[in-house]
């Protein structure tokens, strides 16, 4: 596909979402696709984020396109809460399915198998399984009687959606050592992808990049779209703009601000990079 607009159709309305962490050297959030699926008014996303969430998910949750979230944590890390996330749990405008880090990892492991649910130890006696009890299971090993073991189903998204460093013209991605971004994508039907750079040759030649590779038969599209983590930190490639996202965490503290700055930043365009 050549533009990002045209990236953001292949999300339909009601859509099974995976996102990857918003926070970490190599967030691997496109920021770009998520301002392009504002624009395009996209609605009730199921979003699940691998493990935790930023301010992609504060963003898509503020402009109205979410109708449920699962996530270890949703957060705008040092720049505080993620606003209209809160806002919208504490307004019953979104369904929350609460989840740990492992939880979902473990779910999205039986998705990436094709099996139907996963063993989890750790949280039984929580409230987050009492909360999920609609859901997840509380069960026997089968192979010692005594030991209460949990179980959660397969999450499966319908699509994936990430921004990685490589891309050949094979299709292929390098996603390098980022293992939850591997399992996410994995599970999802496909995955769709921005990407930073332009690699010459096919990845899978290079005895250096291949055990980092994302094979072009889990990708059903991507776009070049260098610097698309903005405002958000890229590893070495580019430095966060701390200075917007101060911005926005201080904007999107109200609906009002919120709105001025997606005019501002999302439908303007306004991309200080």
């Amino acid at each position: 596909m050549d533009t990002i607009e045209e990236l953001v159709t292949l999300v339909g309305d009601g859509a099974l979402l995976g996102l990857p962490t918003g926070t970490g050297d190599y967030s691997a959030v496109s920021m770009e696709a998520a301002r392009a699926l504002v624009r395009r008014g996209v609605r009730n996303l199921d979003i699940v984020c691998v493990p935790g969430g930023g301010m992609d998910v504060d963003m898509l949750i503020g402009a109205g396109c979410v109708a449920s979230i699962q996530a270890g944590v949703i957060s705008l890390g040092e720049y505080g809460a993620a606003p209209r996330y809160v806002a919208a749990q504490r307004e019953g405008r979104i369904k929350v399915k609460e989840s740990t880090c492992p939880a979902i990892e473990a779910a999205l492991t039986a998705g990436e198998r094709g099996i139907p649910f996963m063993p989890v130890r750790g949280i039984i006696g929580s409230d987050v399984v009492r909360l999920r009890s609609d859901e997840w299971k509380v069960g026997t090993n089968p192979f010692e009687p005594h030991d209460p073991i949990l179980f959660v189903p397969a999450i499966r998204p319908d699509v994936a959606l990430i921004h990685a460093p490589l891309a050949d013209r094979a299709g292929n991605l390098w996603i390098g050592r980022n293992g939850h971004t591997r399992v996410l994508t994995h599970a999802a039907a496909f995955t769709i992808a921005t990407f930073e750079n332009w690699y010459d040759g096919n990845l899978f030649d290079d005895e250096r990049m291949r055990a980092g590779v994302l094979p072009a038969q889990y990708v059903r599209a991507s776009v070049h779209v260098p610097h698309a983590t903005w405002p958000m930190r890229f590893g070495e490639i580019h430095a966060e703009d701390s200075a917007n996202l101060r911005r926005y965490a201080k904007a999107a503290a109200t609906q009002e601000g919120f709105d001025a700055y997606l005019q501002e930043f999302v439908f303007n365009e306004r991309k200080v990079a």
